[in-house]
């Protein structure tokens, strides 16, 4: 792996890392924003709380050296939960500014594990 590999990833994972990590803050204390958000998506408050664990959750095994089995869960849940924030955004035809948070993140996500070192990748 380059040098400029190893920034990449660098970069992409602090960032993926503290945009995660700030959304499930804002979620775990329910911040009236995020609910009014959440309700206008459809979606029950008590999901806050279930996305706002688990997103702490994946932001430890992915920065955690090590343990790729549980980095590939990581990252496919913040795939996941990216991609859907964003559709459901867009499906409620919210203005971009609304979407592109979630973009940011899905792209995160990706760069991030496409770029990750071999030390941190699943062996099959």
């Amino acid at each position: 792996m380059s040098k400029t590999q190893k920034i990449i990833y660098w970069i992409a994972t602090v960032w993926l890392s503290l945009g995660m990590l700030s959304s499930a803050v804002v979620q775990l204390l329910k911040i009236p924003e995020g609910v009014e958000a959440v309700a206008r998506l459809g979606y029950p408050s008590y999901l806050l709380t279930i996305l706002g664990i688990w997103k702490i959750l994946g932001v430890v095994a992915i920065l955690a050296p090590k343990l790729p089995l549980l980095k590939e869960w990581a990252y496919a849940g913040f795939f996941f939960v990216a991609s859907g924030a964003a559709i459901s955004h867009i499906t409620m035809g919210e203005p971009f500014g609304e979407v592109f948070p979630s973009l940011l993140l899905l792209v995160l996500t990706v760069v991030s594990w496409y770029f990750r070192p071999e030390s941190r990748k699943l062996e099959i």
